[in-house]
């Protein structure tokens, strides 16, 4: 949630979400929780790992993490 009158707080997590969305989450949903949550954790762990952002100079966030240390 974002504070009141700052409306770019929450943007990050609606980016995050979209994408979810638009490129993971079957069109017919899952069949179970259990099925969503191991299917979201590997969304998560590839958005982090493998999937490059155009914002980091088309690096992962891990990696660019690396850079920065």
């Amino acid at each position: 949630m974002s504070r009141k009158g700052e409306c770019w707080d929450n943007a990050p997590m609606e980016r995050f979400f979209g994408s979810l969305k638009s490129e993971w989450v079957p069109d017919d949903g899952y069949s179970s929780e259990h099925e969503a949550r191991v299917d979201v954790q590997r969304y998560v762990m590839r958005y982090n790992n493998v999937r490059l952002h155009s914002y980091n100079d088309y690096r992962s966030p891990v990696a660019m993490e690396k850079l920065a240390a």
